[in-house]
């Protein structure tokens, strides 16, 4: 007689899977393109900055962004900075307070003709919002341009050396300062993305 005797086993294999974080990250950032125009009407120079989003600038955009009402943009204007008195750009800078540097123009050189020119937008497209035209500033006295910055909200005025509104980005010449004389023209674009 034979004896068979078989155990029985059960396995059971489980396996979760599970789907992957959906993560996305905004951060603002903004770029000025700036080129130099002689006299004679030819390029002497063109440079690109990489600037810093203020926080003051961020916090008004997110307050009009997503809790605005019936909002109406005033400006923005873009003004220069001057290589005088230079120290730092800071994403803690503001109008009333930004001691590490001065606005060229009015006071400290370079100088130009008229008022801060006033932006000109672009729609939106693919999370960039760009100037349609160049802001361009006739200068009437050399000096050194340190970069440039971008100014608006409530109280923004084109008025050179004024300190009312909210800095929404300031940013200096990666290669250095760029010198300028009287009868050069700046053309400056900027874009902004999220």
């Amino acid at each position: 007689m034979t004896d068979e005797r078989a155990r029985a086993r059960e396995c059971i294999d489980a396996t979760v899977i599970r789907g992957g974080d959906i993560g996305e990250q905004a951060e603002a950032h903004g770029r000025y393109e700036i080129e130099c125009i002689g006299a004679d009407g030819k390029l002497k120079w063109r440079e690109t900055i990489e600037n810093i989003v203020c926080t003051v600038g961020k916090n008004l955009a997110l307050d009009t962004f997503l809790a605005g009402s019936a909002y109406t943009v005033t400006g923005p204007f873009i003004g220069l900075i001057s290589s005088t008195s230079w120290s730092a750009v800071s994403a803690s800078d503001t109008m009333t307070s930004h001691a590490g540097w001065l606005e060229a123009g009015g006071a400290n050189v370079p100088t130009y003709s008229g008022n801060r020119p006033t932006v000109a937008w672009s729609a939106a497209a693919s999370g960039t919002k760009a100037t349609s035209a160049a802001a361009s500033f006739a200068i009437t006295a050399s000096g050194t341009v340190k970069g440039a910055f971008i100014v608006f909200g409530s109280g923004a005025v084109a008025t050179k050396d004024n300190t009312a509104g909210t800095l929404w980005s300031a940013g200096t010449f990666a290669a250095g300062d760029k010198a300028v004389v009287s009868s050069d023209t700046l053309n400056v674009n900027y874009a902004a993305s999220l």
